[in-house]
């Protein structure tokens, strides 16, 4: 895994490789909760990126909701590659996330 510094000066690792069980199981962990961040016209900016980033240190698993994106795939992406986390899925236009914290991880999969 490689090293990503972030702005504060931590440093996130890159996504957890993750089968496509692994990916069900969260993505049925994720059913029940409510997006966390709101992406909105502008896109992925800097901003939303920190943001996500903190969401998923503080929860591990994360919703995204996207407002309207022209290309809502490549918005996944680009959420889940600037924030180290692994893509679970993509319903509508949610964005899964998942990013186990570094030091004491709650999720287990």
């Amino acid at each position: 895994m490689r090293d990503i510094p972030d702005d504060a000066g931590a440093t996130m690792r890159d996504a957890p490789p993750l089968t496509g069980r692994q990916r069900k199981t969260l993505r049925g962990r994720a059913h029940r909760l409510q997006p966390v961040v709101l992406v909105g016209r502008d896109g992925v900016t800097d901003a939303v990126l920190r943001a996500v980033g903190e969401a998923l240190t503080t929860h591990e698993l994360v919703k995204v909701r996207l407002h309207e994106p022209e290309d809502k795939r490549s918005a996944a992406e680009s959420l889940a590659e600037g924030t180290g986390a692994a893509l679970c899925g993509l319903v509508g236009h949610t964005v899964i996330l998942y990013r186990p914290h570094p030091e004491r991880p709650k999720i287990t999969v």
